[in-house]
């Protein structure tokens, strides 16, 4: 799944290639139109699809951004301003280009569900291979209640204090270091992947609760996280499977993981073993992460 590192890209990447452009067209995949009128909420969220079309054709794209791991697109529309929330889900992935086929990998070109014609000719395609990614028509944040309870940014300052205020409240004390992390109300963006190489890198167990870590540790690994996340920017994310930038191009931060997916610790040469946190898969190692 994008996590922080690979959304901010893609919104860095999308800046890059638009400005302003109005959104002549939208098509929507007969695979999304099939399941929304099975009633399933399927990418396009809350908006039936006729709607959703109506409603984005004309649309000025005036602003991108990211908020943890939802990409904010501000759009405008007859004086009116709107918010496009799109989530990548595990496999979503932008692309921009004059065609469908300058999406170059068939993988993705086979599960396009968005097209957006632009006014200068090219084409902004949203691809999402297992359909669990959203675009959510909003008039404001709160129209979406889940985006407000989102924590601070990583890198604002006092997310390092409102972290340790989070894990020290009643619900988390007992609970995973690792579960209490990847939830995006404790610390914005910080995933499996992420969350699985700061435990690792500061030697906590993902299962020890969160009552039985100093507040020094904490700090820490917070503070392992940014830098975590930092450093996965600048290498262009990590590209384990589906991951792709909106020219197709994978990161490289996969290239130095050192326990996530990993069979043997680089530490100490023992064994990983797994276990499974709040669905997910958590890699360590018995011997240093204690």
């Amino acid at each position: 799944m994008p996590e922080l590192p690979e959304v901010e890209l893609v919104v860095r990447d999308l800046v890059k290639e638009l400005n302003h452009e109005r959104i002549e067209r939208v098509e929507i995949s007969d695979v999304v139109i099939a399941s929304k009128l099975e009633g399933k909420e399927a990418i396009v969220k809350t908006l039936d699809v006729p709607t959703f079309i109506r409603e984005m054709e004309g649309m000025q794209i005036e602003s991108i951004t990211r908020r943890s791991k939802y990409i904010y697109m501000t759009l405008t529309k007859n004086g009116e301003t709107y918010l496009l929330a799109s989530h990548l889900g595990m496999t979503g992935a932008w692309f921009v280009g004059n065609s469908l086929d300058d999406v170059t990998e068939e993988k993705f070109r086979r599960h396009i569900h968005a097209v957006f014609a632009l006014d200068d000719g090219r084409l902004l395609i949203y691809s999402d291979i297992r359909r669990f990614g959203e675009l959510r028509l909003l008039k404001e944040e709160a129209d979406y209640p889940p985006l407000l309870q989102m924590a601070p940014e990583p890198f604002d300052e006092g997310a390092e204090d409102y972290f340790i205020a989070r894990v020290s409240e009643p619900k988390w004390l007992e609970k995973p270091i690792k579960q209490a992390i990847m939830d995006g109300t404790v610390i914005s963006g910080c995933g499996n992947i992420y969350a699985t190489e700061a435990l690792f890198k500061q030697k906590i167990h993902p299962k020890r609760a969160c009552r039985r870590i100093s507040e020094q540790r904490k700090r820490a690994l917070f503070q392992e996280i940014v830098a975590i996340l930092n450093e996965s920017i600048e290498r262009g994310g990590s590209s384990i499977s589906d991951y792709r930038n909106v020219n197709g191009e994978s990161g490289t931060m996969q290239n130095v993981h050192q326990m996530y997916n990993k069979k043997v610790c680089p530490e100490c040469g023992s064994a990983t073993k797994q276990i499974q946190i709040q669905n997910r898969t958590s890699t360590y190692c018995p011997q240093c992460q204690k």
